[in-house]
């Protein structure tokens, strides 16, 4: 969710960061293996890269998302787990549909959230004033006359 929201509303980049920051933060407070660190920034990343060269498709990040935590996350965190954490016995097939499973829920939150804001004009708002980039022309104008 958190991943998605914020690679809408600001882009690739920062969502590569606020996942980075949020994996950082969940293991030294929470004690949650790195896991939470390569399952979360290639979808991060990729929410916002496929939202962007989608035009604004809010589906577009979702699928960037689940693919990039569900496939490329799951198996990134097999051979760290496996090599680093020490713990053996699952294949990198164990990872994938929990990762799916997650990113899924998450991501479908997210776009209930994100067309929720969209059908009354608040995502254009959001990002028109976050400074990012607004693909809804209309509402777009309508935040801009809004602020002045």
């Amino acid at each position: 969710l958190i991943n998605i929201v914020c690679s809408v509303f600001l882009g690739p980049w920062y969502s590569l960061l606020c996942a980075t920051l949020i994996g950082i933060i969940r293991m030294t407070l929470m004690g949650i293996p790195p896991l939470a660190l390569t399952g979360a920034v290639f979808g991060a990343f990729l929410s916002g890269v496929f939202y962007r060269l989608s035009g604004g498709k809010i589906l577009c990040a979702v699928l960037g998302e689940v693919f990039g935590t569900g496939v490329i996350g799951a198996l990134a965190s097999y051979p760290v787990m496996t090599y680093i954490v020490g713990r053996e016995g699952l294949t990198w097939a164990f990872y994938i549909p929990s990762f799916i499973g997650g990113t899924l829920i998450g991501g479908s939150i997210a776009f209930v959230f994100l067309m929720a804001l969209r059908r009354n004009g608040l995502l254009a708002k959001f990002q028109h004033d976050l400074g990012a980039k607004v693909y809804d022309t209309t509402a777009a104008k309508r935040a801009a006359q809004s602020t002045k």
